[in-house]
């Protein structure tokens, strides 16, 4: 199996599978000299870890992280970083009668007729579990930014699930991070549990939508062509498990805008350009600006239910399969700190990009400015 890595300045390359001893993921790139331990890293595993809520998979996974290179006296030396996270609480024996069958809506059966062999015990390297070592990857990162980009912030949160949407008018930042939902709205919680311990009694699983807020990004990062910084933080994003579709800035909607509404107004304020609004999500031409970048994507639902579901095995025998096992009513609520990793991976692979390019110089607009200037 090719493709298991991601970046070209800054890089990672995840391993393992869902039942195997361990898993985890070797870093690349990354500076020297940036503060790095154990301690930095786990609190991002924390977040997206497994049995922390009834709300989500009951598999019990410390996760707790090692590092096994490219540290010294708890700083980056510049050398590959190799991160190992122990599988724990596997239960191969739940997935006994899926062997031979291929569950619909999972990766079963499209890695069978291409590899011809699969492991079958959670899906192997298909499996969500692989996240945990992006996470990891994702905490390099954000160490690493706040060396280069101090003033940059990620934060993820949900925005729907199913049939529930936030209520905007009520959006607080400072209670992503209390509930079980990753939700910026504290009235909305109870609502949105009730609603999925409902789908979890019906024994079936519901959708979701994730969105993304980057500030404090430098404007310059990305290329005009092959390399635009929407381009890779859309496919970093549809890398995630799971999900189907990616939006920026205005996203689908601008298909229902006019010209005079979708393009951003641009006024000359104190600090160089100010945009008036921010239709395009902080990316113009596939080049940041320097406004807030918006991302969100839509998950589907977990593809793993106890509701039987009509399907084939592999000598082609038609039958009716449960899917057993510990498994997320909604797999989007994990899937917010993987976005947030997968989003510093992208940031920090441009931000180091642009340093290789341009070496830190910028235009400059306004009265008696010409050229460029570095910053």
């Amino acid at each position: 199996m090719s493709f298991n890595s991601f970046g070209r300045v800054f890089t990672f390359t995840t391993w393992g599978e869902s039942h195997g001893p361990a898993l985890g993921v070797t870093v690349d790139g990354c500076p020297p000299g940036v503060p790095l331990d154990e301690a930095e890293i786990q609190p991002f595993l924390d977040r997206r870890r497994p049995g922390q809520s009834r709300m989500t998979t009951q598999r019990q996974e410390p996760d707790q992280v090692r590092i096994l290179s490219g540290v010294f006296e708890g700083r980056t030396t510049g050398t590959p970083i190799q991160l190992m996270i122990e599988n724990t609480d596997q239960r191969s024996r739940d997935y006994g009668d899926i062997a031979q069958a291929f569950r619909p809506g999972h990766a079963d059966i499209t890695y069978h007729l291409k590899y011809g062999i699969r492991d079958y015990r959670g899906g192997g390297r298909s499996s969500a579990r692989e996240t945990a070592a992006r996470v990891a990857a994702g905490a390099v990162a954000r160490a690493a930014l706040r060396e280069l980009a101090p003033t940059l912030s990620i934060t993820g949160y949900m925005v729907r699930m199913g049939d529930l949407a936030i209520d905007r008018s009520r959006f607080d930042v400072a209670e992503i991070l209390k509930n079980d939902f990753f939700l910026p709205d504290a009235a909305a919680v109870g609502e949105w549990t009730a609603y999925l311990s409902q789908i979890r009694k019906n024994q079936d699983s519901v959708g979701a939508a994730v969105e993304l807020l980057i500030r404090g990004c430098p404007p310059g990062l990305g290329a005009p062509v092959y390399a635009k910084l929407d381009t890779d933080l859309a496919a970093a994003m549809m890398s995630i498990n799971a999900v189907k579709g990616v939006e920026i800035g205005e996203g689908m909607e601008a298909a229902r805008l006019h010209g005079t509404e979708n393009a951003d107004e641009i006024r000359l304020g104190p600090k160089g350009p100010l945009f008036l609004s921010n239709h395009a999500g902080g990316i113009l031409g596939g080049i940041s600006t320097g406004q807030d970048i918006a991302v969100r994507f839509a998950v589907k639902p977990t593809s793993s239910i106890l509701t039987p579901r009509r399907t084939i095995n592999a000598a082609g025998q038609e039958m009716e399969l449960v899917t057993k096992g510990r498994h997320d009513p909604c797999v989007g609520i994990r899937a917010v700190p993987v976005a947030e990793a997968m989003a510093a991976c992208v940031i920090l692979d441009h931000l180091l990009l642009d340093r290789a390019q341009t070496g830190g110089r910028r235009g400059t607009i306004g009265p008696g400015t010409s050229g460029s200037q570095a910053v």
